[in-house]
């Protein structure tokens, strides 16, 4: 009993002390003071991320190259020649996790992947990622969060802030020219 009448009279207080904050003018957000802080944040965070993935490679002795974004890739087993471009079609069979071992999502589910290099909705990690890799290819990719699914994560299985690993097979590259050959016949 004295727990309900606890929480009543601390309702009755916040909603005394609301009232009073209604009639106080509302403090303009200069997002110039916010900047700076809002980078070094972020810089933190990639930083971490950062350390964690080297951790991740040197503890499994991966060797692989990183691009200028932080996007690591590594070749298991050597395809063809042929190597997509913007605009072609790319097939694969891919697996999906996390750094620590979650299998978010896999082909063996849901089927071969599609998508139109730099076109379609896919990270912008993998939309670079792809371009090294040959037809045939078997890779290994990892993707930091700011260039796979960012602060929001999938919004299902990929939660905010969130480094992926493919495991990916460039199954088919359709050229772009060839897919609009087809398309027009």
């Amino acid at each position: 009993m004295h727990t309900k009448l606890i929480i009543f009279l601390l309702s009755l207080l916040a909603i005394a002390g609301c009232k009073e904050k209604i009639h106080q003018p509302v403090k303009e957000i200069n997002m110039n003071e916010l900047k700076e802080p809002l980078m070094n944040v972020n810089r933190k965070i990639s930083r971490e991320e950062k350390l964690a993935i080297d951790g991740y490679v040197k503890r499994r002795n991966w060797n692989m190259t990183e691009t200028g974004t932080g996007v690591r890739y590594m070749i298991i087993e050597q395809g063809s020649e042929e190597t997509p471009a913007s605009g072609d079609v790319v097939i694969i069979d891919f697996e999906i996790s996390l750094l620590d071992g979650t299998v978010c999502y896999t082909s063996k589910e849901s089927g071969p992947e599609h998508f139109v290099v730099d076109y379609d909705n896919v990270e912008s990690g993998m939309n670079e990622a792809i371009k090294y890799l040959h037809k045939g290819d078997k890779a290994i990719i990892i993707i930091p969060s700011h260039r796979a699914f960012g602060l929001a994560g999938d919004m299902a299985k990929i939660p905010p802030f969130s480094t992926v690993i493919y495991k990916i097979q460039v199954l088919e590259i359709i050229p772009k020219q060839k897919k609009d050959d087809s398309i027009s016949k």
